[in-house]
């Protein structure tokens, strides 16, 4: 894939503030052009110096009215075209080992093995690995689900489905900021309410399958919170929480969201929303898990030691950050 969903992400956000910026100023050259339309003449009176400010303002008014009108109707055009264009399901929405992609991760892997800075006590102590295509191959003939079921979160990485939980409260209203990759502080989604400034509450997402979430992630989380000086905040993950960590978060205000949580919120979305959100858990290699350094899609490779099977980063050897594979693709 070309463009990852963290780039993607990133663009819809600046075109959104760009859109309110629009909007902004159009209402306010729009208030300003009636006030001195308006509002102006009545205040300053019959006089003759009145009279002559007023029809020397004039002029500046009706400038400034249209010029808010013009404004405010290019935001309605861009919003009206990007929401046609997010109604347009992604064409490469179904995962396929396509060949110019096989091309590209080879060509990484040459040369992480060709580096310059690879010399010869590096090369002696170090075999690189290999890349293979079972991960790919897998995820064409499972398939993308129809309808939301736990199938869902197993079969999508980390990155879809934090971008699931960010598009999820998009819905419900928030205007969301997501860290996609990086050190992110321990949150993951800011939340902002559209009628106060700064945020309004933060997100944690946990991508685990088995392991539950226990107290330490919600101590941690909690403060987060506090530096932020924020009271509201929701801990979201696929997997269970222990009950020493739900005490912990009914004790600290904190909203706990597991996988069975996610599906029932998701169920009182309309389908139409629901679809939305599903387009957006199979965008792209949704099965390849992101490089959490370096929001970059990692690729299966294979230890010289034994033949088993990770995920390294396409960046190596500058990032050496990897993850473990599941048996069986």
């Amino acid at each position: 894939m070309a463009r990852t969903y963290s780039r993607s992400v990133g663009r819809s956000r600046r075109h959104e503030r760009a859109r309110g910026a629009l909007r902004e100023k159009g209402w306010a050259a729009c208030v300003l052009g009636v006030a001195l339309l308006t509002v102006f003449p009545l205040v300053a009176g019959n006089t003759t110096f009145g009279a002559a400010v007023t029809q020397g303002l004039r002029p500046v008014g009706w400038t400034a009215l249209g010029l808010g009108v013009v404004l405010l109707a290019l935001h309605y055009v861009l919003k009206g075209k990007e929401s046609k264009l997010r109604a347009v399901p992604p064409a490469n929405s179904r995962p396929a080992a396509q060949k110019p992609n096989g091309h590209a991760t080879r060509h990484t892997a040459n040369s992480v093995a060709n580096h310059p800075a690879a010399d010869a006590s590096n090369a002696a102590q170090r075999t690189e690995p290999t890349l293979t295509d079972t991960a790919a191959a897998a995820a064409t003939q499972a398939g993308p689900a129809v309808a939301w079921n736990m199938d869902v979160f197993a079969a999508i990485e980390w990155r879809r489905f934090e971008a699931v939980c960010e598009a999820l409260f998009a819905q419900a209203g928030f205007e969301t900021h997501a860290q996609s990759h990086g050190a992110d502080g321990g949150v993951d989604i800011w939340l902002h309410s559209r009628n106060s400034p700064g945020p309004a509450a933060v997100v944690q997402c946990k991508h685990w399958q088995s392991k539950p979430v226990g107290v330490r992630e919600l101590r941690e989380f909690y403060g987060v919170m506090a530096s932020h000086k924020l009271k509201r905040g929701t801990f979201a993950t696929t997997s269970t929480y222990t009950p020493e960590a739900l005490a912990f978060a009914r004790a600290n205000s904190i909203h706990t969201l597991d996988g069975a949580g996610l599906l029932q919120l998701i169920s009182r979305r309309t389908p139409a929303q629901q679809q939305e959100l599903l387009q957006v858990a199979y965008e792209g290699e949704y099965w390849r898990p992101t490089c959490a350094s370096c929001g970059t899609k990692m690729v299966e490779r294979s230890r010289s030691s034994d033949g088993g099977l990770f995920w390294g980063c396409t960046n190596y050897p500058r990032c050496k950050r990897t993850l473990p594979k599941a048996t069986g693709g």
